[in-house]
C-alpha cells in the first residue's frame, strides 16, 4: 500500500471524531495549509532548481488539563531522477514524495504539582529571541534541506518539563534520548556546505568517499539535555540556558589519501565524527518607543580537541611507520561565541523594517572561522494590506575585514506577495548571489533564481 493511501486511512478516524464532536469546544481541531514552491535558475538553460508541493495537516485538541498536537507534512518534492528503464516501474522515482511527522506530542498541565507542565513526544523546542537565526536554539537538529529556509529545524522525541515559579519566572528542563544529526541540503544546494579540501601540492582529487561514525544509541552516549531559566523584569524578556550533547554537523576527523595514477591523481576516504559540546546561552528582548530590540549569544565549549588526521602512508610504501599529518580543528581550551543583535519597527504608513547583525552562521565552528552577517528587510503594505512589496531584502557578509573586496558576499532577495483571498497568498521573489572568496553565499553565485509560491491556509 502506498504511503499516501495509508496516510489518508489513518486520518479518517480523526475526521470522524471532529465531525461527531463538532459542537464540543474541546473537539479535535484540524487546520493546515497547501504550499506550492517552484524555482528555476536565471542562468541558461534555466534548469529547474526546486519543485515542492506540500500539504501540512495540524491536529490540535485541548482540555482543561492536557493538550494534543501534531503536524504532518505530505509532500511531492524534487524532480524525477530516472537513470534506467527500471526506474520507470518505481512511482517513487517517477513522482517522488515523502511523509514526515514534524511534531506529535501530548502536553499535561499541572503534572504532579499545579506549577509543573510536562510535554512528551516529538516536539519543536524553540529557544532564542532573534529572528529565525538563533545561536541558543540547539536542542532540535538542523533541517538544512532548503538552505534558503533560514532557521528551520526538525522536531525531536523529548521529555520537556516547565516549572513556573510565578507569572514572570520559569525553569525548563529538556531530555532528548536519541541523537539526531542535521540533514543536509538537497538538489542544486547539495554541496553548499561541503568545505573546500586543500590537498598537498601536486595532488589532484579524483574521487571522494566517506563513512560516518555515529554515537552508540544508549542513555550515556546518544542523549542530549538542556536547562533554561526564563524571566520578565522591567519590560525585558530574558533567559539563560545550557545545553550539552553532540553537535549535529559532523567533522572530518581522518582522511586517507591513496594515489591512483602517476599524474598526481588521488582518491580520498574520509571518516566523519560528531563532537560533544557544551553550550551556554543568553538572550533578551524588549521594546523602546515602539522599536523592538533583541540580543542573543551562545558560547560553545568543545568537550575535547577535534583533530583532523591526513593519512599519506600510501604515498610512502617503503616507510616503516604510518605517515600522517594532524591539524587541530577545534581547541577545547578556546571556546567560541556566536551572537545576534537586531531590531524591527512598524511604521504608521504600513511599512516594516527589520535589521540583524550576526557573528557566526549555523555551520561555522571555531573562533577563527566565524564570519559577520548583516541582514536587512524593508516591506510596505498596499491595497488594504492585500499587497506586500519588499524591495529591500537580503544580506551582506564579510569573511575577512582586512581585505573586504576579495572576501565578501551579497544576497539580494526582493519579494512581492498578494493575498488573493483571506486564505490564499501568492508570492513572487528572486534571489541573487554575488561575492568573492571562499564563503557559503559567494559560492552560490551561479544559482541566481526566480521563485514562485502559492500558500492556501485552512
Amino acid at each position: 500500500m502506498r504511503k499516501s493511501n495509508l496516510f489518508i486511512i489513518l486520518l479518517l478516524p480523526f475526521f470522524a471524531i471532529s465531525i461527531v464532536n463538532a459542537q464540543d469546544e474541546n473537539s479535535l481541531k484540524i487546520s493546515g495549509e497547501l504550499l506550492t514552491d517552484e524555482r528555476f535558475l536565471f542562468k541558461s538553460p534555466n534548469d529547474w532548481a526546486w519543485n515542492e508541493n506540500r500539504l501540512t495537516l495540524k491536529l490540535d485538541k485541548k482540555t482543561e488539563r492536557s493538550k494534543f498536537y501534531s503536524e504532518v507534512w505530505l509532500r511531492n518534492i524534487g524532480l524525477p531522477s530516472i537513470t534506467s528503464s527500471s526506474d520507470l516501474y518505481n512511482k517513487g522515482i517517477v513522482d517522488p514524495y515523502n511523509l514526515e511527522i514534524r511534531e506529535a506530542y501530548v502536553q499535561l498541565y499541572g503534572f504532579l504539582t499545579k506549577n509543573l507542565d510536562v510535554t512528551i513526544g516529538r516536539q519543536r523546542i524553540v529557544w532564542g529571541t532573534a529572528d529565525k537565526l538563533n545561536p541558543t536554539d540547539n536542542l532540535n537538529p538542523l533541517d538544512l534541506e532548503d538552505i534558503l529556509d533560514f532557521g528551520r529545524r526538525r522536531g525531536s522525541d523529548a521529555i520537556n518539563f516547565n516549572y513556573y515559579f510565578n507569572s514572570d519566572f520559569s525553569l525548563q528542563g529538556v531530555f532528548i534520548p536519541f541523537f539526531q544529526p542535521a540533514n543536509m541540503p538537497v538538489g542544486i544546494f547539495a554541496n553548499a556546505l561541503n568545505p573546500t579540501m586543500e590537498l598537498p601540492q601536486g595532488m589532484v582529487l579524483k574521487g571522494v568517499s566517506d563513512t560516518i561514525m555515529t554515537p552508540r544509541y544508549n542513555l550515556g552516549e546518544s542523549s542530549k539535555a538542556g536547562l533554561k531559566f526564563k524571566g520578565f523584569a522591567k519590560g525585558v524578556d530574558f533567559s539563560v540556558s545550557y545545553v550539552w550533547g553532540y553537535d549535529g554537523l559532523p567533522f572530518a576527523t581522518r582522511n586517507t589519501l591513496i594515489p591512483v595514477d602517476a599524474m598526481g591523481g588521488t582518491n580520498m576516504t574520509s571518516q566523519l565524527s560528531f563532537a560533544w559540546t557544551h553550550i551556554i546561552g543568553a538572550d533578551l528582548a524588549t521594546s523602546i518607543a515602539g522599536i523592538g530590540f533583541w540580543a542573543e549569544a551562545a558560547a560553545f565549549l568543545p568537550e575535547s580537541d577535534v583533530i583532523m588526521t591526513n593519512d599519506l602512508t600510501a604515498f610512502y610504501p617503503m616507510s616503516p611507520t604510518p605517515v600522517t599529518q594532524d591539524s587541530l580543528i577545534l581547541d577545547k581550551t578556546k571556546p567560541y561565541i556566536k551572537f545576534v543583535v537586531g531590531g524591527d519597527y512598524n511604521f504608521s504608513d504600513g511599512s516594516y523594517l527589520n535589521f540583524q547583525y550576526m557573528h557566526g552562521f549555523i555551520h561555522e565552528r571555531g573562533a577563527e572561522n566565524l564570519n559577520d552577517y548583516f541582514f536587512l528587510r524593508y516591506e510596505k503594505m498596499f491595497l488594504n494590506n492585500k499587497l506586500k512589496i519588499a524591495p529591500i531584502g537580503g544580506g551582506f557578509i564579510v569573511t575577512e575585514w582586512s581585505n573586504i573586496k576579495d572576501n565578501y558576499a551579497l544576497v539580494y532577495m526582493p519579494e512581492i506577495a498578494y493575498k488573493a483571498t483571506v486564505n490564499s497568498e501568492i508570492t513572487l521573489s528572486t534571489v541573487i548571489f554575488d561575492g568573492k572568496g571562499d564563503n557559503l553565499f559567494a559560492n552560490l553565485k551561479d544559482y541566481n533564481m526566480l521563485m514562485f509560491k502559492l500558500k492556501y491556509s485552512f
